[in-house]
């Protein structure tokens, strides 16, 4: 039983030895961050990629009106950190550190790549 479990120990080794120190990848935890970061979820009124969503339609005086969460694919890394930790009217603040924003907002850059390729190129053609 115990050479039994010595060559078990010795296969298992090299594999512990290599194993990535990190449980999920810094994409995955921007992901897991921005579907439920502290309760209420990014995605629901920022949408699947951050494109913006509406979050509710009502009638009053004014007519039809909507309240809708804004596009943030293209907002700086400074900008989301000081948009998730200040008070707002309708967003929660967070209180995130910047790391955890900082994976946010690079699940949010990988997401998007090809729609911020794009549009990097149509701003520079005009």
């Amino acid at each position: 039983m115990i050479k039994q479990i010595l060559l078990l120990c010795s296969l298992l080794s090299p594999i512990f030895i290599y194993a990535d120190e990190d449980f999920i990848s810094h994409y995955e935890y921007g992901e897991m961050l921005y579907q439920n970061p502290r309760g209420v979820s990014c995605l629901q009124c920022h949408g699947d990629s951050g494109e913006g969503t509406t979050i509710v339609e009502f009638r009053d005086i004014h007519g039809k009106q909507a309240i809708k969460g804004s596009d943030i694919r293209k907002e700086s890394l400074q900008a989301m950190i000081h948009a998730v930790n200040s008070y707002h009217k309708i967003m929660p603040r967070y209180y995130l550190t910047e790391e955890e924003v900082k994976a946010i907002y690079d699940y949010l850059q990988e997401k998007n790549r090809v729609y911020l390729s794009q549009s990097k190129e149509t701003n520079t053609t005009e």
